[in-house]
């Protein structure tokens, strides 16, 4: 029953992906700005610069379109560590990168879901989210650490 919640209301997520994105992105670099310097792109600019940026947005559209197949494929384990493996190979080769940095996604994901879902996002919309965010986030964790 809550995979088929997530992935209905994930509907009004997916149109809206690199918006949301961007969202989630900002929300991170106010929370953790050190991440921000991970990305030679983003290095150095202003939060309100970097949400009218063409390369976050492309950025942030991928991670987002990451997260929607994760989603969309939540009931089909062997597909979604096959992301996983892909997104943690990706991130393995950025330097200063650290396992514990996707797990700093997880607040901001959901500041930017609840903003782009609206009056659709209620209590228990909350809870599948979380529940879902933190398992994404700490299964790329476990895998990437198991990885390196």
């Amino acid at each position: 029953m809550q995979v088929f919640k997530l992935k209905k209301s994930w509907k009004g997520i997916k149109r809206s992906l690199d918006d949301t994105g961007v969202e989630m992105f900002i929300r991170l670099f106010r929370a953790q700005p050190r991440l921000q310097d991970l990305f030679p792109k983003f290095k150095g600019k202003d939060l309100d610069e970097l949400r009218v940026d063409v390369e976050l947005e492309l950025h942030a559209g991928a991670v987002m379109a990451v997260l929607d197949e994760m989603v969309q494929g939540i009931d089909n384990v062997d597909a979604t560590m096959d992301l996983v493996r892909q997104t943690v190979s990706t991130h393995a080769k950025i330097k200063d990168f650290a396992p514990s940095m996707y797990e700093e996604l997880e607040v901001p994901f959901l500041e930017a879901v609840k903003i782009t879902l609206g009056d659709r996002y209620s209590d228990n919309m909350d809870a599948i989210y979380k529940v879902t965010i933190h398992y994404l986030l700490e299964t790329l964790c476990k895998t990437h650490s198991g990885a390196s």
